[in-house]
């Protein structure tokens, strides 16, 4: 096991409340004990769950994807996820396009970009046409470095489907225009799409507003984000989170020049401008240096 060929996964499923299915994909992951959980992070009221998994490598060779365990861990959850959900009965306030909405793949310590693009490549040729999923690929594993953002607007990501701020129901997005990577070119509502890409280390943080005025802080987002002439490196949305109150979820596309003292600041100065009060934000995950001493730990206490 070496420290310097360390590829972390974050994968993000579509679902908080059911025991069962969290169970079945946890389940799963353990078929394949060289890739590690190293953090699992459960939001109710998103109905979302992120689990952040490491694995080790000894080599950059591309020839050694088919045998990645980390590969074969994250498809393990994938294939149990899309079998135990049924996007059709899904609900929640944070956008998803799929039961499993999200996978990155991020490079740690020594080991290379290129290789963390590999392994999402791979997981994709896996999700796409063993499961039937429609995929897309974003990013280092993407041939043009398509971005993430790009596709979940093309996919109507960012807008709620019903009038309480909530995400209800299977993905009513067309693919026909849409430059497919892997798998079929027809959604199936229950599975929805998945997204697939690799990139440099990213922080997610979250800032709570106290507010049911929900366009205040999507406003307050806007503001902050890069996009909408804030902080550089910085994605921002506005979400309702549970019944008095919001957040500004954010990701931190570059968290050593702008890391989140600045994208708290900027929450509250924004808030204040209308009227609103921002509390504490939190990280979804541990950072960097974090996991892999996690990681490292979890293997030196079994030997």
């Amino acid at each position: 096991m070496l420290k310097s060929m360390l590829t972390c996964c974050k994968l993000y499923i579509s679902e908080s409340r059911n025991v069962r299915a969290l169970e079945s994909i946890e389940q799963a992951a353990k078929l394949y004990p060289e890739a590690v959980i190293v953090n699992t992070f459960k939001d109710e009221v998103y109905n979302r769950v992120g689990y952040t998994l490491v694995a080790s490598s000894s080599t950059t060779t591309s020839s050694l994807y088919d045998v990645s365990p980390l590969r074969k861990s994250v498809f393990s959850m994938v294939k149990a996820a899309v079998e135990a959900i049924d996007l059709e009965l899904h609900s929640g306030t944070h956008p998803r396009l799929g039961v499993v909405d999200h996978i990155c793949f991020h490079p740690l310590a020594q080991s290379s970009l290129d290789h963390a693009a590999g392994i999402a490549r791979s997981v994709a040729a896996d999700v796409g046409n063993k499961l039937q999923v429609p995929t897309f690929l974003y990013g280092a594993a993407h041939h043009d470095g398509r971005k993430l953002a790009s596709i979940r607007r093309d996919l109507g990501y960012f807008k709620p489907n019903t009038s309480a701020n909530q995400w209800v129901g299977g993905l009513q997005s067309d693919l026909r225009d849409l430059k497919l990577d892997e798998g079929p070119h027809q959604i199936v509502q229950a599975k929805g799409v998945v997204v697939i890409g690799a990139s440099r280390w990213v922080d997610n943080y979250n800032v709570p507003v106290q507010s049911t005025d929900i366009e205040a802080v999507k406003r307050i987002a806007r503001r902050v984000s890069e996009r909408g002439g804030g902080l550089e490196a910085v994605q921002a949305m506005g979400l309702a989170h549970g019944e008095e109150s919001a957040e500004v979820a954010c990701n931190l596309l570059d968290p050593t020049r702008v890391g989140a003292a600045q994208v708290q600041a900027e929450v509250e100065r924004h808030a204040r401008e209308e009227g609103l009060i921002a509390g504490e934000g939190y990280y979804t995950d541990f950072s960097q240096e974090k996991i892999v001493e996690m990681y490292l730990n979890h293997f030196q206490s079994k030997a």
